[in-house]
């Protein structure tokens, strides 16, 4: 039995994740913790997620919940996220990372960090089925080629913090690659007023916000007299908590690296 340990546990995710957690078999939820001053600390994590009482009660700061489990899922925010990751290091703990926002620089020390210290799978979106779509938008850009313009439109709740998604960057980047650009070089983030053409090497990435979307992101490869459109809605939490459950179920013991979830879902050769 992995035991595990939640970041943000009071929060949306931290809680479908605690539910996750105790559906699963092979997992056990020995640590809950949240940010100092979070009203929820002191109380049973089971009972926040509405799960009922689990002996589990929400502490505050890793520090404190650090030496009891194995593995660690963050969903929380980019700074803490590598705060984490350091603290992580220094016990040798695993570690499951949703978190979005990420800049290079952080995903750079956290790739440093765990290929030194510890396992750890990072993915902006643990969802089984945006898994799969990330490996179609792959293939598809592979053979349509750049006779196909290549848009992203995302859609999320209105608290999200960050834009574009996460998602919706490694959609891009997946085409991208597939199409032999740089993201960083052909991204169009936003557009506003007399832009003028379209250039052909550039991808768009659309950002749409509003009420309690869970997650919405659609892929437009637009060519001269037709269009293919590949959509993942999302309609609950569960599916991003679940896919983090199965990552702590698969990287607990595995050698020190950094692992996506094609690891994890073995998609790495489709």
């Amino acid at each position: 039995m992995t035991k595990v340990i939640v970041a943000g546990a009071a929060g949306r995710m931290g809680q479908r994740i605690i539910h996750m957690i105790q559906a699963h078999p092979g997992l056990q939820l020995s640590g809950a913790f949240e940010a100092e001053g979070n009203p929820a600390i002191g109380k049973d994590a089971g009972a926040i997620s509405g799960l009922g009482e689990t002996g589990i009660h929400i502490t505050t700061g890793l520090e404190s919940v650090i030496d009891k489990g194995e593995v660690i899922i963050d969903f929380t925010f980019h700074a803490a996220t590598v705060r984490f990751a350091h603290l992580a290091a220094s016990h040798g703990k695993a570690m499951v990372i949703g978190t979005t926002g990420l800049s290079a620089e952080e995903l750079a020390t956290l790739k440093g960090l765990a290929e030194a210290h510890f396992p750890c799978v990072q993915s902006p979106n643990m969802a089984v089925g945006v898994n799969v779509l990330f490996k179609l938008v792959e293939k598809t850009a592979a053979i349509l080629g750049d006779a196909y313009d290549v848009e992203i439109v995302e859609a999320h709740h209105r608290m999200k913090k960050d834009a574009p998604s996460g998602t919706a960057l490694k959609l891009g980047q997946m085409a991208a690659a597939a199409l032999g650009r740089d993201l960083a070089e052909v991204g169009v983030m936003e557009r506003n007023g007399i832009i003028g053409e379209r250039t052909d090497r550039e991808i768009g990435i659309q950002t749409i916000r509003g009420g309690d979307i869970v997650g919405e992101h659609t892929v437009y490869f637009a060519g001269a007299g037709e269009r293919l459109e590949i959509v993942h809605r999302a309609t609950s939490r569960d599916n991003f908590a679940r896919g983090a459950a199965l990552a702590a179920a698969w990287v607990t013991g595995k050698p020190n690296g950094l692992y996506t979830m094609f690891d994890v879902l073995e998609l790495n050769s489709f």
